[in-house]
């Protein structure tokens, strides 16, 4: 935690951010993995842009964060019991494609009808979550194709330009980031790990 966190300058970069996102843009901010792209997720214009700017087809989805557990069941049509042990016991940033989703941006959700969610581990994110009332789209801020950045340092100028917002949070921080374990659940229990 830095001096920033609960300044006037954090609260006035979280305000901004929330407000770009409520007014359909999209913004370039720091999560509990890497540094994300993120939008409003069931915003469909919203996301579109990002695959736009990832140069990224939209049949491959991004995943979303929340910012608790306690809001699965209104973007999973049924959350697995295990999916809630799995966020419990896990010490590390955990993605977890769900079958069955719902109420999110269609472009967003996979060909199968599954989407990949992750609880935020990280107070800003999940702040603008809360602010925002929805998930946030978060997918790394690189082309597509491209290594993701694993601080805000590696991000392109491309990138920086073309996003409504850029969170000032963090920015100095060089620690380099590692994206989360992707597990997927299906609806009969099955559990396949997609990254470690």
């Amino acid at each position: 935690m830095n001096s920033m966190n609960h300044s006037s300058d954090y609260n006035e970069d979280l305000k901004q951010a929330i407000k770009t996102l409520k007014e359909g843009g999209i913004i370039l901010y720091p999560t509990d993995t890497v540094w994300g792209i993120g939008c409003d997720a069931t915003n469909e214009a919203a996301a579109t842009r990002i695959y736009g700017l990832k140069k990224r087809e939209d049949t491959k989805s991004m995943l979303i964060l929340l910012d608790h557990d306690g809001r699965l069941e209104r973007y999973v049509s049924e959350v697995p019991e295990i999916a809630y042990e799995l966020i419990e016991v896990s010490d590390k940033p955990i993605t977890i494609i769900y079958p069955g989703a719902k109420n999110l941006a269609a472009n967003l959700v996979a060909a199968d009808g599954s989407i990949g969610i992750r609880i935020s581990m990280d107070e800003f994110s999940r702040k603008l979550v809360y602010g925002l009332g929805k998930p946030i789209v978060s997918t790394s801020a690189n082309i597509s194709g491209e290594p993701a950045p694993r601080n805000f340092d590696g991000i392109t100028d491309y990138i920086k330009d073309n996003v409504d917002y850029v969170v000032k949070y963090r920015q100095d921080d060089l620690t380099k980031a590692l994206p989360s374990s992707i597990i997927k659940l299906g609806t009969g229990g099955q559990i396949q790990i997609i990254r470690k």
